[in-house]
């Protein structure tokens, strides 16, 4: 899918590892990931994943070569994965030089969790001459079993000697789970007279859900920004970038979204509101958003991106509670799998949403690289042309419009059609 471009930014080849002084490195060290499919292996190769034949990577290391500035949201979940616990612990002073993620487990609802994070930490800093303290720990996976810490352990040399400046791919690799495309992006802005290069990796395709983080995301930068900044940035941005994505309305236990900056571009630091701070906060929103509309396209199962924008509304927070009502309803959902424009279903998502709007203001339209077509004006649904509705949602990204015609804010969320597969692939998901 394209890259949607916000701004002065340019995209750039190299995720985690296009920031300069990032290094990356991802093993598979035998976390017992449950054998490919035939069905996976095919999808894997029609839609140009990554190499599949082999079981994929599970363990993976970001490492910067200075110390950063770091900022972190978590899920809002009230059962959090062991490893949040231990990394707010960690970047609690706004530092960190690493992160140590494994997938297949995520290490949560087990008496030993925390024990498990800390001894992940721990042995990766043994390998990288840090203290344990420098380290964001992250896992994904199935919940409530024991981590076998012994594969990591054993897998903790290679994985460390492996570090290179191009070793985003494997690190990415080592992050999915169900995951049938590679989610990563960089870009290069200019900020304080320097070129600063940001870049980042997610994981994410199922329990997703609009509710802090969604996901395992990690962010790096060589911009020079502070960490109340740097927080201030993020937990601004994942309020209308990775909280307005949903594949199924369930939010994860293990979700988090990391930030390191490193300073290496030689920019002032940002430390305040300004220019700088803007053009930073820019280039986070363009990293952030693209992200959240991979991942939703790659929803479990899915076949389509559905993208809401929703205008005229009298505020901002009517507009997002608008656009994740739509994005979130299953019969919508199913409705964009099966083709069928049946306005009836949106304006129910529309009427339902909690928020204050008069449904008789409503205009929805409904467009794709097929076209666009009107499908009600004023809270009533409108004649179309079947033929022309049936062109618009043929096309693999679906855009629906809905204008509550009550002022000038505006949002967008993002989220997949619900398909056959949904059910099959989290059916046997431990299997």
């Amino acid at each position: 899918m394209n890259f949607k471009k916000i701004g002065n930014v340019n995209f750039v080849e190299g995720g985690v590892c296009a920031a300069k002084g990032f290094k990356a490195n991802g093993i598979q060290c035998g976390l017992a990931h449950k054998p490919l499919t035939s069905t996976e292996e095919n999808s894997a190769a029609s839609n140009n994943a990554l190499p599949s034949a082999k079981k994929k990577n599970d363990l993976a290391l970001i490492v910067a070569d200075n110390e950063c500035t770091a900022a972190a949201v978590y899920t809002t979940n009230k059962v959090k994965g062991a490893p949040i616990i231990v990394t707010k612990e960690h970047i609690a002073d706004g530092k960190a030089k690493a992160v140590i993620v494994n997938s297949v487990n995520a290490n949560t609802c087990n008496p030993d969790g925390v024990e498990k994070a800390n001894k992940m930490c721990e042995l990766a800093a043994a390998e990288l001459g840090l203290s344990p303290a420098d380290i964001i720990v992250a896992s994904t996976g199935v919940i409530g079993q024991v981590l076998p810490i012994e594969p990591i352990a054993n897998g903790m040399k290679e994985l460390a000697e492996g570090l290179t400046y191009d070793g985003n791919s494997r690190a990415l690799e080592a992050i999915m789970t169900t995951d049938t495309q590679p989610k990563e992006i960089a870009v290069e802005f200019e900020m304080g007279g320097k070129t600063c290069t940001m870049g980042g990796m997610l994981k994410g395709s199922g329990m997703i859900h609009p509710n802090m983080a969604t996901t395992l995301t990690f962010i790096t930068t060589d911009a020079a920004i502070s960490a109340e900044m740097l927080q201030k940035a993020l937990s601004h941005h994942i309020k209308g970038t990775l909280n307005m994505a949903s594949v199924d309305g369930d939010t994860s236990t293990n979700d988090m979204v990391c930030v390191m900056a490193s300073g290496t571009a030689g920019n002032v630091e940002v430390t305040a509101e300004g220019s700088d701070y803007e053009a930073f906060s820019n280039a986070l929103y363009n990293i952030m958003m693209n992200l959240a509309r991979m991942m939703a396209r790659d929803g479990e199962g899915a076949t389509k991106l559905i993208e809401c924008v929703v205008s005229g509304a009298d505020c901002a927070e009517t507009a997002q509670i608008v656009a994740k009502s739509v994005i979130c309803s299953s019969l919508l959902k199913s409705m964009i799998f099966g083709e069928d424009a049946n306005a009836g279903r949106i304006y129910c998502a529309v009427g339902y949403a909690n928020a204050d709007f008069d449904i008789n203001l409503v205009d929805v339209d409904m467009e794709s690289a097929g076209g666009t077509i009107a499908l009600g004006r004023k809270g009533c649904v409108t004649d179309f042309s079947e033929e022309t509705a049936k062109k618009v949602l043929a096309e693999e990204e679906i855009r629906i419009l809905v204008n509550l015609g009550a002022g000038e804010a505006s949002a967008v969320a993002w989220g997949c059609d619900l398909t056959y597969d949904y059910v099959k692939i989290n059916g046997d998901y431990r299997s």
